[in-house]
């Protein structure tokens, strides 16, 4: 008997990297409901239960079969000020940028805000 792949705890984000130039992206709604994906954490979808879970499992499914992103996970989040915060070091360190240049990337304000300390 086949057992069930274990999920993260919930709520979670579903993240991956941009095939095209490696960039963290999340998946989010656009403007007409359909999951899109955007590389600012803050609007970044939530799965609160498991049909929304399956559902971004499912967007991942497509995304990585259609050769847009790779390496596509959930990852369990804390709401913090609003915005979906990863619980663990490696995820919130990638919601960052670059560490070996703080004055660029995310963790610099080119757009983005930073991930809360907490």
């Amino acid at each position: 008997m086949a057992t069930a792949a274990k999920r993260v705890p919930l709520p979670a984000i579903l993240l991956a990297n941009d095939l095209l130039d490696g960039d963290v992206v999340f998946a989010t709604a656009d403007g007409t409901g359909a999951l899109a994906w955007t590389r600012d954490p803050a609007p970044a979808l939530v799965a609160n239960d498991d049909a929304a879970a399956e559902k971004l499992e499912a967007f991942a499914a497509a995304e990585l079969s259609g050769n847009k992103v790779v390496d596509a996970y959930l990852v369990d989040v804390a709401i913090e000020s609003g915005s979906p915060v990863p619980r663990h070091f490696r995820e919130r360190f990638k919601t960052l940028g670059p560490s070996n240049r703080p004055d660029l990337g995310k963790q610099a304000g080119e757009g983005i805000a930073a991930t809360p300390k907490g």
